[in-house]
């Protein structure tokens, strides 16, 4: 059992990992456009290249794992971000680091599905609330780590220390994923990919996200932008309808219809939206309004995902005692009061005193939301498959870059700054309400045999008890 359990040392570690690559840019940003001779506008290039490219790319990289097994697959992403660390590193002008930051995120996208598996498939199915609550305290460990080195590596050593330090974590999970970790069932069925669905998929997701990020420097009347999102729409359209009635779809439409992975994914997107914005609004404050160090920055800033990391074991423990949507409604209210205190403070220019306590909350709030959105999603039909946990993380990642994107769409002066944190603040509050909406479907409580991607969850006590409640309110 021991020998099992070391297993977590790779996957927490490879959490962390991609989870620092996301950030690690948002404080040393200025530094790093200076240097390279760009504007300021393209930072928003910078920030938001590693999620859109992982968060596109997501339900194709959890069908990996189904494929190819989730050990191989999880070495081999992370032997890639090696290369993507050190490339962006050695970069020396703006679109060769957008390209290798697209790299890395082409490399951490299969990391987060495989990992939300395997994770479970250690710790066992009976515990997994807190399976998760340990991935949520790493995801939590990574987005402190990620500003904090950021900005103090910067400062010491220049803005590229802040990739070199992707290198030796990637190859310590590479080397503890290939020793700890059991091998691949090859006696398994493996599922083919149904080409046409995941074509669609992956590039109506692509699409909008790209109009998304051009929207900020390009304008909504730019061809880039609206061509795009046009297009997007159409490719998703496509996926719907290529999708209907095929014998293996690559994701059924109907299951992602799923009350429970609905009301999952848009609590997860919502936390995400507020997290992207935040960790890129509160060091603009900081440093531009306020004049306080890079440094001094990444430490203030590091309050929110200390507080993720800390409460995620706890929202884990009152996932599996109280049921994922009473604990998942509350963490959303939470969020909320942190957005509207933020633009308070940002909005009457206070000091940092009051925006770390806000930090503290917010984080707070998104540690009760992460753990049972992601319980809810990974219990539901098209969660147990690598393809519907890839999705998840698709629209979790792609709500961090919407986020990012609103924060140079709405401008970092204080008065622009209180309309990103309204906007935050007004998402999480429709959170709640779609999180109270409706019944967990028949189909979501049933239990079957395991999946490729998951084992299916037996009748263990917190989760069964959830799942008989008749009001349907119990998970997520």
């Amino acid at each position: 059992m021991i020998a099992t359990r070391l297993g977590l040392l790779p996957l927490l570690t490879a959490t962390l990992t991609t989870t620092m690559a996301n950030t690690v840019v948002n404080v040393p940003m200025t530094a790093i456009l200076a240097d390279l001779g760009a504007p300021l506008g393209r930072g928003v290039l910078v920030a938001t290249a590693f999620p859109v490219t992982l968060a596109a790319l997501m339900p194709l990289s959890g069908w990996l794992g189904d494929r190819f097994g989730h050990r191989r697959v999880l070495c081999a992403s992370m032997a890639s971000m090696i290369l993507g660390a050190a490339g962006a590193a050695l970069a020396p002008n703006l679109p060769l680091l957008v390209a290798f930051r697209m790299l890395q995120g082409l490399s951490a996208a299969p990391v987060l599905p495989v990992v939300m598996v395997l994770v479970v498939q250690v710790l066992g199915e009976e515990r997994r609330g807190r399976a998760l609550s340990l991935w949520a305290a790493a995801n939590g460990a990574g987005q402190a780590l990620g500003p904090t080195t950021g900005g103090l590596l910067a400062e010491l050593l220049g803005w590229r220390a802040v990739f070199w330090q992707i290198v030796p974590l990637s190859v310590l999970v590479v080397a503890g994923g290939w020793l700890l970790l059991p091998r691949d069932d090859r006696s398994r069925t493996r599922p083919r990919l149904d080409g046409a669905g995941a074509l669609t998929l992956t590039c109506g997701a692509a699409l909008l996200l790209v109009a998304a990020s051009a929207l900020p420097s390009q304008g909504a009347g730019a061809p880039v932008v609206w061509g795009a999102a046009v297009a997007g729409v159409l490719a998703l359209t496509a996926f719907l309808l290529v999708e209907r009635g095929r014998s293996a779809p690559f994701l059924r439409p109907r299951h992602l219809a799923e009350l429970r992975y609905v009301r999952s994914s848009f609590a997860a997107a919502a936390q995400m939206f507020v997290l992207g914005a935040v960790l890129l609004a509160t060091p603009a404050y900081l440093v531009g309004t306020r004049g306080m160090s890079q440094s001094r920055t990444g430490l203030a800033v590091l309050a929110l995902p200390l507080a993720m990391a800390s409460l995620a074991p706890v929202a884990g423990r009152c996932t599996e005692r109280f049921g994922g949507r009473g604990v998942m409604r509350w963490g959303l209210a939470v969020l909320c009061a942190g957005a509207v205190l933020l633009a308070v403070g940002t909005g009457a220019g206070t000091g940092v005193r009051p925006v770390v306590a806000a930090l503290v909350l917010t984080g707070a709030g998104i540690a009760f939301v992460q753990t049972p959105a992601a319980t809810g999603a990974s219990r539901s039909t098209a969660g147990r498959t690598g393809a519907g946990l890839g999705l998840f993380s698709l629209i979790r990642f792609g709500a961090t870059s919407l986020g990012a994107a609103s924060v140079a769409l709405l401008g970092t002066q204080p008065a622009g700054l209180v309309r990103v944190f309204g906007v935050c603040a007004g998402l999480a509050a429709v959170g709640v309400v779609v999180a109270s909406l409706g019944r967990d479907s028949g189909a979501s409580r049933r239990t079957g045999p395991p999946t490729p991607a998951a084992p299916a969850p037996p009748a263990a006590p917190a989760a069964s008890r959830s799942a008989s409640r008749s009001d349907g309110r119990a998970t997520p």
